[in-house]
């Protein structure tokens, strides 16, 4: 059987992010949500996307396909409702779709004559980009069970100093000296050639993911990810970094989500609680309007090559699109649309030929080429945010 996961109704309510990738390939727990539910079906899937995204997220459509919200979480009982699917119905949970199966992919409307099965079962959704921090805890801690089932941790050194060591694993070729790990509200997960600095505070949840580095005297905590080849260091609290960005130095990084290839200053810092307590409200692409979050603590909200020069100041519940650059001393705005340039005092565009200069050289330091594909996809994302863009 051939598992498609498709962007789904929430795909814009997940901007800036889905800007760049499908909602299948955000990062949440350990895992992104195509890598979990490839971990559950024990078969690769590909995303149904948007066509700009296409190319670099390609699909394969076979005969007979069982398409899966991606912003779905799998779950044992979900697993076996979606494996019963036959051909002409959908799985529901209230009024969403949450997977049918049939040759092609369908719009709503081309779904209304399918037949309804009901999932009775509770799920866990990614809806909103705060959803991405805030779910994080549980989902971190569900990928950790996931993954560690069965197995054993490589030995961890005897110079740190270890609280709940049995919630504590590290993968092959990870690294940790002279440093606390504390895994009594969540556990701490160490990825492939991961690396802990020494003097590190860290009190899970943690997952610091393959060949990511926390520099010396990191201080993370509140169920914290840490992507791929990303460095961190400074005060880290209930924060995803997708993977491939740096926050490499001291500053306060809280309730936040940064996408790939972003960079912060040494010493920016953001608000997550706002000085009356209020509940924070945060940009929605989907309304064009700042949405009631529901939240008192929220953060930065990050997309991927943004990047901020030192001293920067974020307010609570700001939003920064893809490819902008904050650099001038103040509070910029709430929301900073993509391709922008500048801070508190004002904003141009930031062309994307400069955009692409700076990427190609970020992504050559990790070993990864700024090809065609990536441009277009860039220079689609700019063509789309020009309406944001009124200085």
């Amino acid at each position: 059987m051939n598992f498609i996961l498709f962007d789904g109704p929430r795909r814009n309510h997940l901007l800036p992010f889905t800007f760049t990738r499908p909602v299948s390939e955000i990062r949440v727990g350990i895992m992104t949500l195509k890598e979990r539910w490839e971990a559950f079906l024990k078969v690769s899937v590909t995303s149904l996307t948007e066509e700009y995204l296409s190319v670099k997220y390609p699909v394969n459509l076979e005969d007979s396909n069982v398409f899966i919200d991606a912003s779905v979480l799998p779950s044992n009982e979900l697993l076996k409702a979606v494996k019963a699917l036959r051909s002409g119905e959908k799985l529901m949970l209230g009024e969403l779709i949450i997977a049918y199966l049939a040759a092609t992919s369908k719009t709503a409307d081309e779904l209304s004559d399918f037949n309804i099965v009901e999932f009775k079962g509770d799920i866990v959704q990614i809806n909103n980009t705060w959803d991405i921090f805030d779910k994080n805890a549980d989902i971190l801690q569900f990928d950790f069970n996931l993954i560690t089932k069965g197995r054993k941790s490589q030995p961890i050194s005897s110079t740190n100093q270890l609280i709940h060591p049995e919630r504590i694993f590290l993968e092959e070729g990870a690294k940790v000296e002279f440093s606390i790990l504390n895994a009594t509200d969540g556990p701490i997960y160490l990825g492939k050639n991961s690396e802990i600095w020494e003097g590190s505070l860290i009190r899970g949840g943690l997952a610091l993911c393959n060949n990511a580095i926390i520099k010396m005297g990191g201080k993370l905590y509140g169920a914290t990810t840490i992507g791929p080849f990303s460095k961190v260091c400074g005060e880290v609290s209930n924060s995803v970094i997708f993977g491939y960005s740096s926050k490499g130095h001291e500053g306060y990084l809280g309730n936040a989500v940064l996408g790939e290839w972003c960079n912060i200053g040494a010493d920016s810092n953001n608000s997550n609680l706002k000085n009356n307590y209020a509940k924070v409200r945060l940009w929605n692409y989907a309304t064009e309007s700042f949405e009631q979050t529901g939240l008192q603590f929220c953060g930065l909200m990050m997309g991927d090559h943004s990047k901020t020069a030192i001293n920067t100041m974020f307010n609570t519940g700001t939003v920064i699109g893809v490819n902008s650059n904050i650099y001038v001393p103040g509070f910029p705005r709430n929301f900073v649309p993509s391709f922008s340039w500048g801070g508190a005092s004002g904003f141009t565009a930031y062309q994307p030929a400069k955009a692409f200069d700076a990427a190609k050289v970020m992504m050559a330091r990790r070993g990864v080429e700024f090809d065609e594909v990536e441009a277009n996809i860039l220079t689609h994302v700019f063509e789309v945010t020009k309406k944001w863009r009124k200085y």
